[in-house]
This record gives C-alpha cells, structure tokens and sequence, in this order.
C-alpha cells in the first residue's frame, strides 16, 4: 500500500519538477538579461525566452532520462508500429479544427485573466516568429512532455491504480492542462492529454504521443506563419460560419476514423519502453 501511494505523490512530482525547471530557465535567463543591461527586466527578449526554453526542455529530457524516471529503450520502435503512428498522425491533423472551434467557443474571460492570456500567447508568439522556434515548439517540447506527462507521471499513475485506467488517465491529462497555465487552452490540452494517456496506457510507449504532438505543434506553427494575428478566427480563415462548420465536419471525419484504427492496430509489446 505504502508503494502504491508512493507512485500516486511521484505523478504528481514529477509535474512539479517540469514546472520547476521551467521557472528556473526563465529566472536564470531574466537575471542574465538585467546584468546585460545593467537593470531590472519587464520581459524577456526574444533570443532570452529561446534560449530559456531550449535549456528547459533539454534539461527535462536529459533529467528524466538519466534518472530513469520515463525508461526509455528501442524495444517498441523493432515492433515496427508503423500503422499507429500513421493514424497517429491523422488523429492530430483530424483534431486541429475541432480543437479551434472548441476553443473559439468558450466564454469571455474576465479582464484579469485575460491579460494573463494574452501574456502567454505573447511568448508563444515570440517562440513562433524567431529563428530555430521550430526545433523548440515542434520538436523538443513533443520530447520533453511526452516523457514526463506520460512516460513518468502517467506510468506512476498507472502503477498505483492499474484497475482504474480511465481515472489515472484523466487525472495525467488534468495535470497535463494545469500546467500549461493558460485558462484559454485548457480544455484543448485537456482533451488531448486524454487521448495522449490512451494511446500511452494501450501501447506502453510515448512515441505515438510524440508524433501526435509533433504533428498537432507543427500545424500550430504553420498556421501562425500563415496567419500572424493572434485574434485569428476559423471564420476569418474560411469566409463564412457554414464553411467553419464543414471543416470542423470534415476533419472529424479524419479524428474519428483514425481513432477508430488507433484502437484497431495499437497494442503492447512489452511493459516498460519509450
């Protein structure tokens, strides 16, 4: 019993050593910044909140690797999951719009907590507009999450209550939204942390979750390159709410046939693995 529990305060330790590093390369990153220019930071520069973000994420991916906190072997890759990860790609392109019309329709939010909002897409924006923004937000951050909202929170989760998935499952994915700090965006990271933990708890590997990712942050980063503005609305993309209302028809005439094969095809070829 007292295991178990232990596995349950992991989950949510782990989360909390994510945030942590992150909080410190911010830090570290700002008080580089003030000696540079000889007094007290507002905001980070550009290049500042790139850099603190690749130290985060590379930091997060060596630390949890090393100490083996998400185990990480080939073992899942030599079964050759070559169907999964395709759907896995077509389950991220199908939820894309779906997922902006979601968002679009949620409440206003109060002044408050809007500018809190706006703070956070303003450095979203700055990862997306500089030079190597790609490698950080398509390429490390996919890395980085996967291994320890699903490869080490999710998996503790599961050690402590392996009869009650679903519930572990919602409980990684809650994590996963909590700590993306952005009350806009929480039902997006909310739902696909869901499908994340699924995939992950059916196949006992990250990396359909990582080409998940990767592929929903590369359309995120596409989009924005296409469209700059950040009050960019899928009626304002497609001319028209009946044509927003088809595309979100469409594409989940894509999510829901690949769900569908995910289910088919993923399976677990061994317990532990990336």
């Amino acid at each position: 019993m007292m295991k178990n529990n232990v596995n349950a305060l992991a989950a949510v330790a782990y989360v909390l050593i994510f945030l942590a590093i992150q909080v410190a390369a911010q830090f570290l990153m700002t008080a580089i910044q003030a000696i540079k220019q000889g007094g007290p930071v507002e905001q980070l520069s550009t290049m500042g909140t790139m850099i603190a973000m690749v130290t985060f994420s590379l930091v997060t991916i060596i630390l949890f690797t090393l100490l083996k906190w998400a185990p990480v072997s080939r073992h899942y890759l030599m079964s050759r999951p070559w169907a999964v990860l395709l759907w896995s790609l077509f389950a991220a392109l199908g939820a894309i719009i779906p997922s902006m019309w979601l968002q679009e329709s949620m409440p206003e939010w109060p002044e408050s907590v809007q500018q809190y909002i706006d703070q956070a897409e303003m450095v979203a924006t700055q990862l997306m507009s500089t030079t190597g923004g790609y490698a950080v937000v398509c390429l490390l951050a996919p890395v980085a999450e996967e291994l320890v909202f699903r490869g080490a929170a999710l998996r503790s989760l599961l050690l402590w209550k392996p009869e009650c998935r679903w519930t572990m499952i919602f409980l990684s994915a809650l994590l996963f939204a909590l700590a993306h700090m952005n009350p806009a965006q929480f039902l997006h990271p909310l739902l696909i942390g869901l499908l994340l933990g699924w995939m992950y708890e059916r196949t006992g590997s990250i990396i359909p979750g990582i080409v998940y990712h990767w592929t929903n942050n590369t359309a995120a980063y596409l989009l924005y390159h296409a469209y700059p503005s950040s009050d960019i609305t899928l009626s304002d993309i497609f001319g028209s709410p009946m044509r927003t209302g088809m595309a979100v028809f469409f594409s989940l005439l894509i999510l829901l046939p690949a769900i569908y094969q995910l289910n088919q095809w993923m399976k677990r070829p061994a317990p532990t693995g990336l």
